[in-house]
Order: structure tokens, then C-alpha cells, then sequence
């Protein structure tokens, strides 16, 4: 721990997605006056040492190290590759900018779950890479090799892995109502996720 905050795992936001559903930067949608991206990157500010902002173009005030994506096609994985590449810690938790409803609860359950070369949570039978705690090593060499082969599928990438999930009534313990993973993709979601933030 350094000031409070975990110095033995890295956090990655990543920012580059083409928000083409949403029709607008996903991450300078604003809550409360303050951009997503923003509203995330203070959460794992405050919560770990090394924190890095990958891809896109993070608000000026958004705490972290500017991280460029890799050379490759515009997709997550290309993201998640440049996170685990520039990260400083063996364990990188990996976030994706449209979770606007994100507590610390969930990112803390995910790093003290048992580890793997990846923990993520699972609803509804579905992997959540993009809310998920990586092991560097394993995991990199793996994503490296998919985004080369074109192989950009997530799901496929964390089948290839010994995975761990955090699912049932272990999640619910940690986000009661069912809300921390509401994906802001379109005008509607973002509409839904406004209405579940004032309730």
C-alpha cells in the first residue's frame, strides 16, 4: 500500500472505443457535471498507485498516465493489449469507460478474489472482460497473438485462459443492486443509466 492506495496491481481505463451507437465520446458523457472518464479514473486513483488512461483522448483533469493504443485494428482487445504491455504491476485490473455506475466494492472483490491469469464478473451467463482483474504475463503474450491473427473476440481470449469468476450471490454481495455493470452503448442505455443513478 502507498498513501492507502494498492501498489502491488495496476488500473487501466481504456478510452478508445468509436462510440458509433452511442454517436457521441463516450467517455465526456457527463454525470453530475463530471465526464465518465473522468468519474473513473478518480475511483482507481483513489484506490491504486499505478493507474493508466488507454487510448482516446482522456479530459485534461482524468488522474493517470497517458497510455497511446497499440498498432492495430480499433477494437478492446487492441486496448487491453496496451494496457498489459504498459502496465507496471504483474496484475492490471482493466475498466472500459462506459460502466458509469462503477463502485469500488466491485474492483476490490475482483483483486482480492483468488487469483488466475483472469478474474471477471459473469451475469446472466455472459463474461464482463472489460471489468476484470488480468494477469500480465499470461495474459499478454496470449492477447498479443490473437490481435495479430485477428482473433479479437474477448470472450474467446479469457476461454484460452484459466479464468476465475466472480457470479451469483458472491457479485450480488458486492453490487446488491445489479447496476455497477449497466454498459452505456446507446442513447437509451444512457437514458436507463441516469434514471438508475438518481434512484
Amino acid at each position: 500500500m502507498i498513501d492507502g492506495r494498492l501498489a502491488n496491481v495496476s488500473a487501466a481505463l481504456l478510452l478508445g472505443g468509436e462510440s458509433s451507437r452511442m454517436g457521441r465520446d463516450k467517455a465526456r458523457l457527463e454525470r453530475a457535471g463530471v465526464a465518465l472518464a473522468t468519474r473513473t479514473a478518480r475511483l482507481l486513483a483513489d484506490h491504486f498507485e499505478d493507474v493508466l488512461l488507454v487510448g482516446g483522448a482522456p479530459p485534461a483533469e482524468a488522474p493517470g498516465r497517458r497510455i497511446a493504443d497499440p498498432e492495430g485494428p480499433r477494437c478492446a482487445l487492441r486496448g487491453l493489449v496496451g494496457a498489459l504491455a504498459a502496465a507496471r504491476s504483474e496484475r492490471v485490473l482493466v475498466v472500459a469507460t462506459d460502466l458509469p455506475l462503477l463502485e469500488p466494492e466491485l474492483v476490490l472483490a475482483l483483486v482480492a478474489w483468488p487469483e488466475a491469469d483472469v478474474v471477471l464478473p459473469r451475469v446472466d451467463g455472459r463474461f464482463e472482460p472489460l471489468c476484470a482483474l488480468w494477469a500480465r504475463e499470461a495474459a499478454l503474450r496470449e492477447a498479443r497473438a490473437r490481435l495479430a491473427a485477428g482473433r479479437l473476440a474477448l470472450h474467446e481470449l479469457v476461454g484460452a485462459l484459466r479464468f476465475e469468476v466472480l457470479a451469483g450471490e458472491d457479485l450480488r454481495a458486492v453490487d446488491p443492486d445489479g447496476t455497477m455493470l449497466a454498459n452505456a452503448n446507446t442513447p437509451e442505455d444512457w437514458t436507463q443509466i441516469e434514471r438508475l443513478g438518481r434512484a
